[in-house]
């Protein structure tokens, strides 16, 4: 067909049913059938399928979609970021300003060292000192790390990535299983922060850790933790926490014990070693797995450590050297004031003698306790200046924290007429002085002997060795109570007395304090003791605080006189109420005492070497069955002094040879003539002015007053 031909052909419209699916009947003229401007082909109509079964739009649709989509996330987001900074905006005003924010210090923790620098107890909240990072083997501090915070050395103090793997093991496994917190975060919680689980402290605790991490190094901020941190029974801070579980100090911890202090963490209550000690290995274990897993230690390293926690419970038993550390801190104060820091007290105590204390009630006392129908004991050990080197306030500190030695106030029997004698034989009477044992009778009181007994004429030795009731009465009245009274007082009895009649039989209470240290001046030759046991007070730093300085009540009574009351009561131990009490070998004195009842039994007695007392009754008062002070007191006391003297040399007893006693120790063997002791005039021999007002404030802490 010609070309002309071809632009004369006329098409007609037509109106098959062939426009995509229109309606056979619609006349309406499509969109292909308008008249147009431009020249370009127009694109298919949506509905015209795409080979691959899209519209060729699709993506640029797609693309449109998704970039508002983007839009509105951004700025959902970045109102997220708005809101989560006001939630910490409002938290941190609840905090200090940054620049007054600091660590709270320490609460100062008293270390008391026996006399040979082993620890006896600690004392202040803590319950242990603090210990640099820098002295503990390096394991201790990443047995921490390993098990609580992995990835210490490498977070700012929040963990993102163990954050978000706490989710998700919470989440999957639908409770709480792990918490997400850093050691940083731990530390944050304990030193500045409460125990309540809510939102407020969480963001708290997260932006305290981030000032941590940015005022503290690593290795400050984990020995801050470790030092800080509850282990349970009551041990706050890892000293604290290896004396109590190991008995030793945190530097001296092995591998194995290092990983059971950092597993105790988690749940120090559940998993103390003194309560579960298998749980405890069962921890250890698994900080050791983490431990070579991490590369901090090897295999064979984790197969051969020792978690030692079967003795825990023993161990952490509170000694009877306890009852000494109370005491201490009762008269602290007196010597350094208010304690601001860690300090060091050195004691005179004697490890030795504590332990011989402690064995000699569980062999000598408890097998016969029940059968005696006898609940308590109370012994103090010193030397005849005055140190303290072994007290028991009690048969078990566990059970009862009451110091009877030092608080205690009981009647002392006859243990007293020591002072009733040593009165009459100032006033000139002497040892084979003759008085009559017989019946006496003073306005309607009729004191007797023990056996009911009367022996005739007797001298004073043989009445003081017999324990004769009537002698002692007699003596008394007739030197006067009131001078018994202030001789008692003016040797060491620092408790009110009763200046009446039956004085004499130890009828006004005293404590086995008192009476150990007035019997002191009898072993010493006549030199009025302070009972003391704190020997030096030092800081951690090693600088002094306090050191004690040689100390006495001075000259109370003639040494001369003293060696005639020292041949007397030597007599008890001999052929007197004492007899299976003597230490073969070394020469001994002492009194029994029993009062009305058997209420109260007590051994006091001494050797130029060691003085003691001895006393067992009930806390109510009820009465023992037939205790009295030459049975279990005295056979507690002999068992103790046999042990404790092994390995002594021998000494006479002050005045029964030409010793000097303490005056000529302290003189250096200069002795001087006798001197009698200062009274207010000769109508009163024997009165004594007393301690100055000062040193009768600290004797009141010392018994306990």
């Amino acid at each position: 067909m010609a070309r002309g031909q071809r632009q004369r052909e006329r098409h007609e419209p037509r109106f098959e049913d062939d426009f995509g699916g229109r309606d056979s009947g619609d006349l309406r003229v499509s969109a292909e059938d308008r008249p147009s401007r431009s020249r370009t082909p127009r694109r298919p109509e949506p509905s015209t399928r795409h080979p691959r079964g899209k519209a060729p739009n699709d993506r640029r649709s797609r693309r449109r979609s998704s970039g508002g989509r983007g839009f509105w996330s951004f700025i959902l987001a970045l109102w997220g970021l708005v809101a989560v900074g006001g939630v910490i905006a409002y938290f941190a005003m609840k905090l200090p300003p940054i620049d007054q924010l600091a660590v709270p210090k320490r609460p100062p923790n008293i270390a008391i060292l026996a006399a040979d620098g082993t620890l006896i107890a600690n004392r202040g909240e803590t319950g242990g000192s603090a210990v640099p990072i820098g002295e503990l083997p390096a394991y201790v501090g990443k047995a921490f790390v390993a098990i609580e915070d992995h990835r210490f050395y490498q977070h700012f103090g929040i963990d993102p990535l163990g954050l978000a793997r706490a989710v998700v093991k919470n989440l999957t496994s639908r409770r709480m299983e792990q918490g997400g917190s850093t050691l940083t975060q731990q530390l944050a919680k304990n030193i500045f922060l409460t125990q309540e689980r809510t939102l407020s402290r969480k963001a708290q605790e997260a932006l305290l850790a981030l000032w941590l991490e940015r005022n503290y190094s690593k290795d400050q901020i984990l020995e801050l933790y470790m030092n800080r941190v509850y282990f349970g029974a009551g041990a706050y801070g890892i000293e604290a926490a290896s004396q109590k579980f190991f008995g030793k100090s945190a530097r001296a911890v092995s591998l194995g014990e290092a990983a059971v202090l950092a597993g105790l963490v988690q749940s120090p209550s559940r998993l103390a070693p003194n309560r579960n000690p298998e749980g405890a290995a069962e921890r250890a274990a698994l900080v050791l797995a983490r431990m070579v897993d991490q590369g901090f230690a090897t295999a064979e390293m984790a197969k051969l450590a020792k978690t030692n926690t079967a003795d825990a419970k023993k161990r952490s038993r509170p000694g009877a050297g306890n009852y000494v550390a109370d005491w201490i801190m009762d008269v602290l104060d007196d010597h350094i004031g208010a304690v601001e820091k860690d300090i060091v007290v050195k004691t005179t105590l004697d490890p030795k003698l504590q332990a011989l204390a402690e064995r000699t009630i569980a062999t000598a006392f408890e097998p016969k306790r029940l059968k005696q129908n006898v609940e308590q004991v109370a012994l103090v050990a010193m030397t005849p200046d005055g140190a303290v080197r072994a007290m028991l306030g009690g048969r078990d500190y566990a059970q009862s924290q009451f110091n009877r030695a030092v608080a205690a106030k009981r009647q002392p029997g006859s243990s007293f007429k020591p002072f009733v004698y040593l009165a009459a034989l100032e006033k000139g009477l002497t040892p084979d002085t003759v008085r009559e044992d017989a019946p006496i009778n003073i306005r309607g009181w009729k004191p007797e002997n023990y056996t009911h007994e009367y022996f005739g004429a007797v001298t004073l030795t043989q009445a003081l060795a017999m324990s004769l009731n009537t002698i002692a009465v007699k003596l008394n009245v007739e030197v006067g109570p009131k001078v018994v009274a202030r001789t008692a007082q003016r040797l060491g009895i620092h408790s009110p007395l009763k200046a009446n009649e039956s004085l004499a039989l130890g009828t006004s209470e005293v404590s086995p304090l008192e009476m150990t240290s007035a019997y002191a001046a009898f072993a010493n030759g006549g030199t009025g003791v302070i009972p003391h046991a704190i020997l030096e007070v030092k800081g951690t730093d090693g600088k002094v605080i306090y050191r004690r300085q040689p100390q006495t009540l001075g000259p109370v009574a003639d040494p001369a006189i003293i060696g005639q009351l020292n041949r007397m009561m030597r007599e008890t131990l001999v052929n007197g109420t004492a007899r299976k009490s003597d230490i073969p070998g070394y020469p001994a004195a002492g009194k029994t005492g029993t009062t009305q009842e058997h209420r109260d039994a007590w051994f006091v007695g001494y050797t130029a070497n060691l003085v003691a007392a001895v006393w067992v009754g009930n806390d109510d008062g009820d009465p023992m069955k037939k205790v009295t002070g030459s049975g279990l007191p005295a056979e507690v006391w002999a068992d103790f002094m046999r042990n404790a003297h092994k390995g002594l040399p021998a000494q006479n007893l002050p005045g029964t040879d030409s010793g000097g006693g303490l005056m000529s120790i302290l003189t250096g063997g200069q002795t001087q003539p006798a001197a009698p002791p200062p009274s207010r005039g000769n109508d009163n021999p024997g009165a004594w002015e007393g301690p100055s007002a000062k040193e009768r404030g600290l004797l009141s802490r010392l018994f306990g007053g």
